[in-house]
């Protein structure tokens, strides 16, 4: 068999694995339902890292207050008393003065994540048995604590949340959605599906007697991130990552080149130091790995190369567009172009993750190596 043979049968290969990890992704995802308050409803405590203000601040401040769960508590985290987030949450917590919430100011150097380091404080004043980590940026439903404590079954360790990008202005947040939603979130479901239960920081809901019996929040250090921690601890313990059916929104508002750049490459290079082996095979997502195969092998039998390409982007594209539509996720026209931009980032994405050096963590300088407490570059926390 020649090289054009091989290359075309592994370019099929790659197409029909995407088609069926979407189909995995479909199976485990359900559409936007809303969940009833159950009879029983204990005491929870929605710890929320913040830091600075962002686009939407004001509405998922507003989301937040206005959960539909008879007795839950939030407490709001930031670092340092002078964060303008500080304001906008004294401003929301006197608007909302009938529910009980907390702003709690410091920052506790247990690691060298500063969002884990700002929500030390939260785990510890949270007073309920049941404690959700939502990062300051979830655009909470009404039924957000009921959607995570439906998900907890006997085998549970961890209930998360993927973020799911919504409201995009602009064609770099188009972007940005296409990495979120029918890239990322499609394959951690896909693998939820197949049993491979992987956290997602944006919201964890963990039983906090479980986990003080393991450590506390602390034991969340033993990684660079937060949630590739979390994965281990659970999995050692011999339960499982659960994944809520349907993943809740972060609205988006304008995204550049550089923001998405940014944030893909520092997402790679903690992926490749907390899971390595997963990481590798990366390069193999997405169309540009089946594309470069087909061109070559349509070259080689003398095909028509523009047919070979239309052929490789419809067979990747259209049921990823698709899946968006059936789930009711940011499903424009555009998004289609999105698609091929992503892929197109996405080699230099996965090469930067295999490289060293200083990234920016929403102001913070690190230094991500393959051990827990890589070094601060600069001084102060964040969400």
């Amino acid at each position: 068999m020649d090289f054009a043979a091989v290359a075309a049968i592994l370019a099929i290969a790659l197409l029909v694995s995407n088609l069926v990890s979407i189909l995995l992704a479909a199976s485990h995802l359900r559409r936007r339902t809303v969940f009833a308050v159950p009879p029983h409803s204990p005491p929870v405590s929605v710890v929320i890292p913040a830091r600075g203000i962002e686009p939407f601040t004001a509405e998922t401040l507003e989301r937040a207050f206005s959960l539909d769960w008879p007795d839950y508590e939030l407490l709001f985290c930031v670092a340092q008393a002078g964060d303008p987030a500080a304001a906008a949450i004294r401003a929301a917590m006197a608007r909302f003065a009938d529910r009980p919430a907390r702003l709690l100011v410091g920052d506790d150097r247990i690691s060298a994540n500063p969002k884990l380091n700002n929500c030390v404080k939260g785990w510890e004043a949270a007073r309920g048995d049941w404690v959700i980590l939502a990062d300051s940026n979830v655009l909470m439903p009404q039924d957000y604590i009921q959607q995570m404590m439906a998900a907890w079954r006997r085998d549970t360790g961890l209930v998360c949340s993927t973020p799911i990008g919504a409201r995009p202005d602009g064609f770099w947040a188009e972007v940005e959605c296409a990495f979120l939603n029918t890239l990322q979130a499609r394959w951690q479901y896909t693998g939820a599906a197949l049993g491979i239960g992987f956290a997602q920081g944006k919201s964890m809901l963990w039983s906090k007697p479980m986990l003080d019996a393991h450590g506390g929040i602390r034991a969340l250090a033993a990684e660079i991130a937060e949630d590739a921690a979390a994965t281990k601890l659970v999995n050692g313990l011999g339960l499982k990552v659960h994944l809520v059916p349907s993943p809740f929104e972060q609205p988006l508002g304008g995204r550049r080149l550089a923001d998405i750049w940014s944030r893909q490459t520092r997402w790679a290079r903690l992926r490749r130091v907390t899971f390595p082996l997963y990481f590798a095979p990366e390069i193999l997502i997405g169309a540009a790995a089946p594309l470069a195969l087909a061109l070559f092998a349509a070259a080689e039998f003398g095909a028509s190369l523009p047919l070979a390409a239309l052929g490789v982007l419809g067979s990747a594209y259209l049921p990823e567009w698709a899946l968006a539509a059936a789930k009711g996720w940011h499903a424009s026209p555009r998004l289609l172009a999105a698609m091929l931009a992503r892929d197109l980032i996405l080699p230099a994405v996965w090469l930067r993750g295999w490289l060293g050096g200083a990234i920016d963590w929403r102001g913070n300088g690190m230094t991500i190596r393959a051990r827990a407490m890589s070094e601060l570059e600069e001084a102060p926390g964040g969400a």
